[in-house]
């Protein structure tokens, strides 16, 4: 008789924890958006910036010519210094995977978003293939410097002895080491993913300024990319102290840079080209004219 009211007392805590709950993830969410909202505003006017653009090819430039300079400073056994560490393995060697698809996506979805045309989002897409043509294009002349300007050597203990087998192939089959000029291609990789990133993701700023639909799914895969870039950023730090030699390094980053010139510093500002990040997404403002 007395089980009554003790029954309904706990399922009225329950209740009420259930709402205290509710109340709680709502609250957490709406910190979450707020967050969402505010981190994406002031990334996305920060590398809108073009004075901080500017500074940010000044800031990558350092980066390859005095980074080098922090190995006297730093611990040569941190897991960084492995050429089997984590980083290294699943994102500087797939660097150029993870950037088209991070990139991708939100190429795909700002272009599609601002102009609803299926031709125009390709045509803005087609950017990370050629992308993806200097990064294969610039691997191969890699290989083939190092094929010109390379000797086979076999290891012994004491020392190297230089065979004159006439290429890396039947050098490798024999059981040797070639040894070329190495240009890094991992600076060159991590140099030209920093700059094409940050030259894509300016783009938010002005799509922001035109009031064009910003949802939480936009704004995170931005952010997303603004993370990807941060992370290119550091690992390129990592790879200019720990690996390669000083000017494998530095030839990489020139490449790195001067293939971004060539593309978005000069041939995406053609008419016969893919087109420069934002062109023919945002309305031109009409010009007044005057009448006689």
């Amino acid at each position: 008789m007395e089980r009554g009211p003790v029954v309904g007392a706990g399922l009225g805590a329950r209740a009420r924890i259930r709402a205290l709950l509710g109340c709680l993830v709502k609250v957490l969410l709406w910190v979450a958006s707020a967050l969402l909202y505010f981190g994406s505003e002031q990334a996305a006017r920060l590398l809108g910036s073009p004075c901080l653009r500017r500074l940010y090819h000044a800031w990558l430039a350092a980066v390859v010519i005095f980074g080098p300079l922090l190995q006297f400073h730093v611990n040569p056994r941190t897991i960084f210094a492995s050429h089997g560490n984590f980083f290294n393995i699943k994102f500087v060697n797939s660097a150029w995977g993870w950037t088209c698809t991070f990139l991708g996506g939100f190429v795909l979805l700002v272009v599609f978003l601002a102009t609803r045309r299926v031709a125009v989002t390709a045509r803005h897409l087609s950017r990370l293939v050629v992308g993806a043509a200097v990064w294969r294009g610039a691997g191969r002349a890699f290989l083939l410097i190092e094929d010109l300007t390379g000797s086979c050597f076999e290891p012994l203990p004491q020392g190297l002895l230089l065979h004159e087998l006439p290429d890396r192939r039947s050098c490798l089959a024999a059981g040797h080491q070639w040894r070329g000029y190495t240009v890094s291609s991992h600076t060159f990789l991590l140099t030209f993913c920093c700059l094409l990133m940050a030259e894509e993701a300016a783009v938010f700023a002005k799509y922001l300024a035109h009031g064009l639909p910003a949802g939480a799914p936009l704004r995170l895969v931005f952010l997303l990319n603004v993370l990807l870039l941060g992370l290119w950023n550091f690992l390129l730090l990592c790879t200019v102290i720990y690996f390669h030699q000083y000017t494998h390094k530095v030839v990489g980053a020139a490449v790195g840079t001067f293939a971004w010139y060539l593309t978005y510093g000069s041939w995406y500002h053609q008419p016969w080209s893919p087109g420069s990040p934002g062109h023919g997404l945002f309305p031109r403002p009409h010009s007044s004219r005057k009448r006689n």
